[in-house]
């Protein structure tokens, strides 16, 4: 359930970026697919920093801080990968 959570994420994450920064977009479907790639990232970074805990390894049951944490997690990952993907595209350009 939690890799659902993450593309998802990430995937807004992406085009939140890219409807921001709007000089580095790479285009909807470029933002989702960049997004995805940076929300799965996000997702493990988040894993390995907080020893599995916020990324879903909870004693069972509904955590809505862990599934604030991951939404969060994915979500500044997808953008954060758009936003570099964007600037390296761009500086390719020139």
């Amino acid at each position: 359930m939690e890799w659902i959570i993450a593309l998802g994420s990430g995937a807004v994450g992406g085009n939140v970026a890219g409807s921001l920064l709007k000089n580095l977009s790479l285009g909807t479907i470029g933002n989702s697919i960049v997004g995805i790639v940076g929300g799965a990232g996000g997702m493990q970074l988040l894993g390995m920093l907080a020893g599995g805990v916020a990324a879903g390894d909870t004693a069972g049951g509904f955590d809505i801080g862990s599934l604030i944490s991951q939404v969060a997690a994915a979500g500044a990952g997808g953008g954060v990968l758009m936003a570099v993907v964007g600037q390296v595209k761009k500086m390719m350009g020139k």
